[in-house]
């Protein structure tokens, strides 16, 4: 009776490992849902359009942009962590899986929670300041708020990394300001052009576009190196804050539980968008470094990642309901 229950048993297993082998054949047979914890119009959101742009025709099906901001992006990460893993559910994400535990003491773990598809890109943050501000450098820039206290609002996306951003900014600084908690960039943008906001911390992929029309003025990028597209800005260490070089990224996930082989063939698909030269071209232009590698660099580098930003959380102290 034992042998007969265990010859059961591996069929049963067989028959199911070769049903999903299968499926994961005849993968993808419909639209899929890329769900944006963040804004439309945010720097993760442009990048995710672009990337399901260019992504779709080679998966041979829609890829649809599904927006769910809120609670600092807990709200569409757990909604896609909870979704079927069958590839029709994925998640466009950004450092906020590595934030959001240590800020906010969120239950989901980004590895255990998630099956990691592919990086996407990097990118920087810029400390970036009201042209009606009579500063065109870092050392202007600080000395003035001294002189001026107190009339300085630094504007911050809430319960994200731009926020620990600003506040780290404030501490290696120095300078004289407040920071002031925003639902998201494009919220704040209004009140830094109508001038009750005096600085950003944008990414290029936002802001390019007024600062070269002269509505912005850029006084650092948190990058490694200078920007291709913004060469006459300084990097965070070379305006001497380089405990502030911090980079943005952002990636695809999958709900825990997806089979292999359909990560494999989103992540070859992935990689192959960002190696056309449609895509190099247009990431370019936003100020958008692609980030290729496979399921397992993708994990490697979350692992990473999490003793990163939460020693940037200790620093700041930042918590978010």
């Amino acid at each position: 009776m034992i042998a007969w229950r265990a010859l059961v048993t591996a069929v049963a297993a067989l028959v199911f490992a070769l049903g999903g082998e299968a499926f994961a054949q005849s993968y993808p047979a419909r639209v899929i849902k890329l769900v944006v914890p963040f804004t439309p119009g945010s720097p993760n959101d442009v990048m995710a359009r672009l990337l399901t742009q260019h992504l779709a025709p080679r998966l041979g099906q829609p890829v649809i942009i599904d927006n769910k901001p809120g609670g600092g992006t807990t709200i569409g990460t757990k909604a896609a962590a909870a979704a079927e893993p069958d590839g029709y559910t994925l998640l466009f994400i950004s450092s906020a899986i590595v934030t959001d535990p240590a800020m906010k003491g969120i239950v989901y773990d980004p590895l255990k929670d998630f099956a990691p598809v592919a990086t996407v890109n990097t990118t920087a943050w810029l400390i970036a300041v009201s042209p009606s501000l009579p500063v065109k450098t870092m050392a202007e820039f600080v000395a003035y708020t001294k002189a001026h206290p107190g009339t300085i609002n630094f504007a911050a996306t809430q319960g994200t990394a731009a926020i620990l951003v600003a506040e780290r900014f404030k501490q290696l600084s120095t300078a004289d300001m407040f920071i002031i908690p925003y639902k998201g960039g494009t919220a704040a943008l209004p009140d830094f052009l109508g001038g009750r906001i005096q600085v950003l911390n944008p990414t290029p992929s936002t802001s390019i576009a007024l600062i070269r029309d002269g509505k912005m003025r850029p006084l650092l990028i948190t990058s490694p190196a200078r920007s291709g597209e913004l060469p006459e800005v300084p990097t965070a260490r070379e305006v001497g804050l380089p405990d502030l070089t911090l980079e943005f990224w952002a990636g695809v996930l999958a709900p825990a539980g997806t089979p292999p082989e359909i990560v494999g063939k989103l992540n070859a698909a992935i990689n192959e968008t960002l190696q056309s030269a449609e895509m190099k071209d247009s990431m370019t232009k936003l100020g958008f470094d692609a980030k290729i590698g496979s399921p397992q660099d993708y994990a490697k580098f979350i692992a990473e990642e999490i003793p990163r930003w939460t020693d940037v959380v200790k620093a700041t102290d930042v918590k978010s309901e």
